[in-house]
């Protein structure tokens, strides 16, 4: 039976109709211009019945495609950390803003005896004083002593059992023998009370060395004891909580809160990472692409861009200052931390809104040809048209930018394909 098209013309079995015009896909989000078409037997679309579309041709090109997003970022030093004295006392000496204090450097002064900073994930939580005494404290002192160039001798093994030996010297390893109290006023006809013995002192428990430990030595006391006589402290082989402020690496002073004669037991200072850093607030569900060390594009604020490399990405979902002027205000947000490989790059810059490009994945050495090439087909699937009118059927991949990627029998680098203008 014969049939007959949109205008009451007859035309010939065995046609398909298909919809040419462009895809939205993933992150793509296009439009163009979308036709009709009767595709006759040998392949070829016959565009008489459809309204007429403005067509030009392409190139299929081969390479390396990649999704990527660009989400605004804040170039600085990272996130302040708020320091607090440990100690009683006055503070009568602090740093000037923007000083950078590293390693057995003075970060304070209290009753003019300098708190010097050693790195660690342990502060002192106790008196260090008793020979014996095991912990992963002494391991920050033994750490960083050790680094500072002070010889602390050897230490006992993980899984050692370790006696303490309570001294009444700050570093002797020898014990009270006294076994009678001092004579008293009447020595010749003494009271029952002064004849009396003492009861024993506790027998010390015995410790065992975890990793992470390190144990008071007597080499380790000597070293303290040498350590404080360079730097200005009171050579007693002991050392209190806050005597030494302990944080995780050098820092930079943000800003200064006490005043000089405040008490020593309060808020001090802000510091930070003495590198710059890039940070950037991150939707939780867009989180999931990223790993630390993939690579990341930074654009700075004078067009110029620097690489850089995912350093860490939050675990904590916070909510974005709802201040900030921005549209994520309110919303939450993980706090992911950039790397900049070239710090030269922003050596005049403190801190500055930048633009960070995030790649998700990247397909290497494929074909793609661009969305609007893409026919999609009534019954199902793609093809692309060649510029004599035949369909090539193709597969397609990832989207991005404007472009697809193809693969099929038929079609290869360099082949020209029709698509939208």
């Amino acid at each position: 039976m014969k049939t007959t098209d949109d205008t009451g013309a007859a035309r010939p079995p065995h046609r398909r109709r298909v919809v040419i015009g462009a895809v939205a896909a993933a992150v793509v989000v296009a439009s163009a211009l979308t036709v009709t078409a009767w595709q006759d037997d040998d392949g070829r679309p016959d565009t008489a019945g459809g309204a007429a579309v403005r067509t030009a041709t392409a190139v299929v090109t081969r390479g390396d495609l990649s999704n990527a997003q660009t989400l605004e970022g804040t170039l600085g030093y990272g996130r302040a950390t708020t320091v607090k004295g440990g100690g009683a006392g006055l503070i009568t000496w602090l740093p000037a803003t923007g000083a950078t204090i590293r390693r057995g450097e003075p970060l304070y002064r209290v009753d003019d005896v300098p708190v010097p900073l050693f790195y660690g994930g342990t502060p002192l939580f106790r008196p260090l004083e008793t020979r014996g005494t095991t912990g992963p404290d002494v391991r920050t002192v033994a750490d960083n002593l050790r680094k500072l160039g002070y010889d602390i001798g050897a230490q006992p093994a993980v899984g050692t059992w370790v006696t303490p030996r309570p001294s009444t010297a700050a570093g002797s390893s020898t014990v009270s023998t006294a076994t009678t109290a001092p004579p008293g006023p009447d020595t010749a006809n003494p009271s029952p009370d002064a004849t009396r013995t003492p009861p024993p002192a506790p027998t010390p428990t015995p410790v065992q060395v975890k990793r992470g430990d390190a144990v008071l030595t007597a080499d380790l006391i000597a070293a303290v004891r040498r350590w404080q006589t360079a730097t200005g402290i009171p050579s007693t082989g002991v050392l209190g909580v806050g005597d030494i402020a302990v944080l995780s690496g050098a820092v930079r002073v943000e800003g200064v809160a006490a005043q000089l004669a405040d008490p020593a037991d309060g808020p001090l200072m802000t510091v930070t990472s003495t590198t710059k850093s890039v940070t950037v607030p991150v939707d939780p569900s867009g989180a999931g692409s990223m790993r630390r060390g993939d690579t990341v594009t930074v654009s700075l604020p004078d067009d110029s861009t620097a690489p850089g490399t995912i350093a860490s990405i939050g675990a904590t979902v916070r909510s974005t200052d709802a201040s900030s002027g921005d549209d994520s205000s309110g919303q939450p947000r993980l706090t992911v931390g950039i790397a900049l490989r070239d710090t030269a790059a922003v050596r005049g810059l403190n801190s500055a809104p930048v633009q960070v490009q995030f790649t998700s994945e990247t397909r290497e050495n494929v074909l793609t040809v661009p969305i609007g090439a893409l026919t999609a087909l009534r019954e199902g699937g793609y093809a692309v048209q060649l510029p004599d009118g035949r369909l090539v059927a193709v597969r397609t991949g990832m989207f991005s930018k404007g472009v697809v990627e193809v693969s099929g029998a038929g079609i290869s680098a360099g082949t020209r394909v029709v698509t939208t203008s």
